[in-house]
């Protein structure tokens, strides 16, 4: 008959355990909040995809999606600029500073023909606040459908530089 192994473990080390699995666990679960007065945000944009053995490629819409988390403030998207493969600037975007409310959001179509942006096309979205808030969702969908075949996907943003005030 296998003799059976048993770990002794100290009261301090069974405490240890318990808070590492307990609240560790927990908090990886959870996204922390995130609090900003302003960002610059990179966002990648997929125009189109390449399919099949030949490259061919695959027209995508896209979204670019600016959503206000915070429950109690506003925040302003001072600019969303849409730029192409090689980083030159095709469309600025909100010539004037959009005040989103709180929970509120926006978004910026771009059609499924459009072949200005290319593979390598991006959004810069620049926003800022009064005060901390929690930082906004900001990221582009893409969505496309052609001889019975679909395709959606989301890009999120990142962000690249802290505003300050």
């Amino acid at each position: 008959m296998p003799k059976l192994s048993l770990v002794k473990l100290s009261l301090t080390g069974l405490v240890s355990l318990f808070l590492f699995c307990g609240q560790g666990a927990s908090a990886l679960a959870s996204s922390e909040v995130l609090l900003s007065q302003g960002q610059t945000v990179y966002v990648p944009v997929y125009s189109n995809v390449y399919s099949a053995p030949k490259k061919i490629p695959f027209q995508l819409a896209a979204i670019l999606s600016i959503r206000n988390t915070d429950l109690k403030n506003s925040i302003t998207v001072t600019s969303a600029d849409y730029f192409d493969t090689n980083g030159k600037l095709i469309h600025k975007y909100y010539e004037k500073d959009l005040l989103l409310g709180p929970l509120a959001a926006t978004y910026i179509y771009i059609p499924e023909g459009e072949d200005k942006g290319g593979f390598g096309a991006n959004f810069i979205v620049n926003w800022g606040a009064e005060k901390s808030v929690n930082t906004p969702i900001i990221e582009c969908v893409m969505i496309g459908a052609k001889s019975g075949q679909g395709i959606s996907f989301v890009s999120p943003g990142r962000v690249i530089q802290q505003n300050t005030k």
